[in-house]
């Protein structure tokens, strides 16, 4: 499994592969902390997603230079997606492996809702490239979260895709661990348990026949 991770996380990050904001990643993530039991389930999605972040701002950087990906605001805006991160493990661990489709699939749904506020709302406070519709009021913030900046496609329809994929992907995850989980055998469910003594019958030792 950690390896399908792994993969699954590369290939879904590639550049202009999915629509902005469509991602397998905030599933992955929260499957990695339903599935990914101890400590593995902490670290493997953190360091994969912190390489795939590295490359793709090369990437970014060489293909559009007009701005500094790697300046103190756009550093402190993405260190909030770890944030975020951290929050779908946490929530994923409140779930089982054994829960039903329905609740992690809900589980999933509502771990990108929580990605979308607070990367959202990090990007409104720290503004790393200087957009002047963001500043510091509440009717500002609900303008990021909702409509966003001028010549880019509306905030809202980042959530639309966010939700979309976060249902689509859970859904593909937990129905292939769902499908492909060993089914409990009868010795399983009786393992543990003991035959009850005949009652009244006490274990002795046999009598020596009379001389």
């Amino acid at each position: 499994m950690p390896v399908i991770f792994l993969v699954l996380v590369a290939l879904s990050r590639w550049p202009g592969l999915f629509p902005p904001s469509f991602s397998a990643v905030y599933a992955l993530v929260f499957c990695a902390g339903v599935y990914l039991r101890g400590r593995i389930g902490w670290w493997l999605p953190l360091l994969t997603l912190m390489a795939t972040d590295i490359a793709l701002n090369f990437y970014y950087q060489h293909k559009y230079p007009v701005g500094n990906v790697w300046s103190a605001p756009n550093l402190a805006n993405l260190a909030f997606n770890y944030v975020a991160y951290l929050a779908l493990i946490f929530l994923g661990r409140g779930f089982k492996p054994k829960s039903s489709f329905m609740a992690l699939l809900g589980g999933g749904i509502l771990g990108s809702i929580l990605f979308y506020l607070i990367t959202n709302t990090a990007s409104w406070f720290f503004n790393p490239f200087h957009n002047p519709e963001y500043i510091k009021t509440f009717a500002s913030w609900i303008l990021a979260i909702t409509k966003g900046i001028n010549n880019w496609p509306a905030a809202w329809e980042f959530f639309r895709n966010s939700l979309l994929s976060a249902g689509l992907f859970t859904s593909v995850f937990v129905a292939a661990m769902k499908l492909t989980a060993p089914a409990e055998s009868p010795a399983d469910k009786t393992a543990g348990a003991r035959e009850d003594e005949p009652e009244g019958e006490a274990a002795t030792e046999p009598e020596e026949a009379g001389a």
